[in-house]
Parts: C-alpha cells; sequence; structure tokens
C-alpha cells in the first residue's frame, strides 16, 4: 500500500536527521534561545531582507494559526477565511476556541480571496452588534491547491491597508507555492505584502516544525508570552531551529517541494492522457482528479488517498498529495493501474 494521502506521511529528509544526531548530545538553551535557533533565525531574515522581522518557531500548523491569530485579535475581532480555509475546517474550531469567529468570505474554485470577497464580508459586518472583521487569512498554497500571483497578493495587501485589516498567510505548503509552475512570488516578497506568515516545514521535509515571521511592528509585543500560554513554547527548541538551519543552509526546502510538485505534476500529465478531468487547476503538490467509483474502488486496494467530494452517483473527486519523498516508480505504477482500468473498460 502506496500512500498519497498527505505530503508529511514519511520522517525527514536524511541531512536533518543527520544534523539532529550530530547535535543530540550537546547541551543548549532551551525555548528557543540555543545557538542553533537564532542561527536559523539569522539565516531566515536574510533570505526575507528583513532584519527587523520577528520568527518564532513552533510545532505545528493549527498551532502557529490559533497563537498567532488569537494574539493578533481583541475579544470581539474575528477572521476572515475562504469556506476552504484550513482554519475554517480542519482545525476542530481552533480560533473559536479562543474567543474568535472565524467568518466566511465568498472564494472562487480555487480557494483564494479577492478584495471584492472581503468587501462583501465588510459591507455585512457594520456595527458593534456584530463581530468586527479585524484579520485576512489566506493559505499559499490554498487548501485545494492553487497559488497566488504576485498582483494578487498585492491587491489583498492594499485593501487589507485601506481598510485598517491584517493580512495573515498559512504557509504550510508554501514551499510548493514558491516553486509551482506559473508562480512568480519570492520568498522576500511575503514580508513586504503581510503582516505575518509562515514558512511550513513539517510538509516540506522536517520531522515537524514552522517558522512564524511577524513583520508588523504592532503585533511583535510579548509574542512569547503568548506562545508560552497556549503551550506552545518547546522546551528543547534546538530541535526546530536546527531544521530550519538544515532546510535554509543551500537550497534544500525549495529543492524538496521542486521534487513534491514534479511528482503531482506526472500524475496530472498521466491522468489527464487517460482521459480524466480535475475538480480543480492545481500546479502544486496537490491535485484532484475526477474518477469513477469503480476505478477508486480498484485503486485503494493498492494505494492510499483521501475521496475529497461526490460529483454524482457514478463519480467522484480524490485529493492526490505528493511529498518531497515521493518515489518516482510509485508514481509510475499508480499510473499504468489508471491505464489498466482505461483499456479494461473499452474492451
Amino acid at each position: 500500500m502506496y500512500s498519497f494521502k498527505n505530503d508529511y506521511s514519511e520522517g525527514a529528509h536524511p541531512s536533518i536527521l543527520e544534523a539532529l544526531t550530530a547535535t543530540n548530545l550537546e547541551q543548549s538553551e532551551g525555548y528557543g534561545e540555543d545557538v542553533y535557533s537564532q542561527q536559523a533565525i539569522s539565516q531566515l531574515k536574510k533570505r526575507l531582507g528583513r532584519d527587523d522581522a520577528a520568527i518564532h518557531f513552533l510545532t505545528g500548523g493549527t498551532q502557529v494559526n490559533l497563537t498567532a491569530i488569537s494574539a493578533f485579535l481583541r475579544p470581539h475581532e474575528a477572521a476572515i477565511a475562504a469556506k476552504s480555509g484550513h482554519i475554517n475546517v480542519h482545525e476542530t474550531g481552533a480560533i473559536e476556541a479562543t474567543g474568535h469567529k472565524v467568518v466566511i468570505a465568498p472564494s472562487d474554485d480555487g480557494g483564494k480571496l479577492t478584495p471584492a470577497d472581503i468587501r462583501e464580508v465588510l459591507e455585512i459586518h457594520e456595527d458593534e452588534h456584530m463581530v468586527k472583521p479585524k484579520l485576512v487569512y489566506i493559505s499559499d498554497t490554498t487548501e485545494v491547491g492553487a497559488i497566488y500571483k504576485k498582483k494578487e497578493l498585492e491587491a489583498l495587501h492594499d485593501f487589507c491597508t485601506a481598510h485598517h485589516l491584517l493580512l495573515y498567510l498559512d504557509g504550510a505548503r508554501l514551499g510548493s507555492a514558491l516553486t509551482a509552475k506559473g508562480n512568480d512570488l519570492q520568498l522576500s516578497d511575503l514580508p513586504q505584502l503581510t503582516d505575518a506568515f509562515y514558512i511550513g516545514g513539517t510538509k516540506n521535509g522536517a520531522l515537524l516544525g514552522e517558522a512564524l515571521v511577524i513583520v508588523n511592528p504592532d503585533l511583535k509585543e510579548d509574542f512569547r508570552y503568548m506562545i508560552k500560554q497556549k503551550g506552545a513554547m518547546l522546551a528543547k527548541g534546538r530541535l526546530i531551529g536546527i531544521q530550519f538551519l538544515e532546510l535554509f543552509r543551500d537550497s534544500l526546502y525549495f529543492d524538496l517541494a521542486a521534487h513534491a510538485n514534479h511528482m503531482a505534476e506526472k500524475l496530472c500529465s498521466g491522468i489527464e492522457k487517460a482521459g480524466f478531468s480535475f475538480l480543480t487547476q492545481s500546479p502544486s503538490n496537490q491535485i484532484f482528479p475526477i474518477f469513477p467509483n469503480a476505478l477508486i474502488d480498484e485503486l485503494r486496494k493498492n494505494y492510499a488517498f483521501y475521496i475529497w467530494s461526490k460529483i454524482d452517483e457514478d463519480q467522484s473527486s480524490v485529493r492526490l498529495v505528493t511529498s518531497w519523498a515521493t518515489k518516482e516508480e510509485a508514481v509510475d505504477a499508480f499510473l499504468k493501474d489508471v491505464d489498466k482500468y482505461v483499456k479494461d473498460v473499452n474492451q
């Protein structure tokens, strides 16, 4: 059974494990104040071109989102997200559990928000009898594999600035977004176009860990207090610092993401050649082909993946996710089985 369920089924890239092993018996400061975490922060600041950025390492995406969003908002303020947004669908009400409502905005099929979508929310929430939308939450890539172009992010940034809104970007799959075909964003663009964002490691070769980057000076004060209060301050903080130091020492972070995208692209090409369509057009490492239910049943004998949505009585969309460690021979085998089904049906 080979899994295309997610991009964190495997452990970590060997160079990360080697770095962790090599430093295993060293004594270091705790809570992210160790030399490795500080080196990783300095390295990331250089990559971002922002020495004034505040960078914090946390263990996972949901933990980053709930810690950051609850810290950034006052009690009566809310976050705006697309219907498919991770904080709305797959975080078990984590934001609401901190006392902040998630307000859903209309979005396109790719799960991207536009200024017009946000304006529609603002026009409804107009007085103190409703929560006050304050933070716009977006993901790159989105939860259905789309990417934001630079002009789109600039438009969101300008709209949020004009309407005194915070723009926060979930970067769980940021590596995939930045190495996707058609992308024109650079990592160094994000500090200029958002108030805060995070760089995902868990889904791109790390054992665990995300790097939260806060650039808005109004959001930086006392943030370590918020990390501790939310139970997110890792005593052995060096475990994440070492991993990010390795990921960004050279181009490893981007190389791993590019491999995941290449494997997804190969899946896309083969599935399309076999005559099947897709729920969304995704240039990233998540793809959503539409298959006959009979084919899905056959494929599930040898592969693990999620059924995403029902199309009609006979067809469903599935989600296939490739990772930094996806084997090309597994992709070839999957496509061979798809082709065999098509051949058998047409005989």
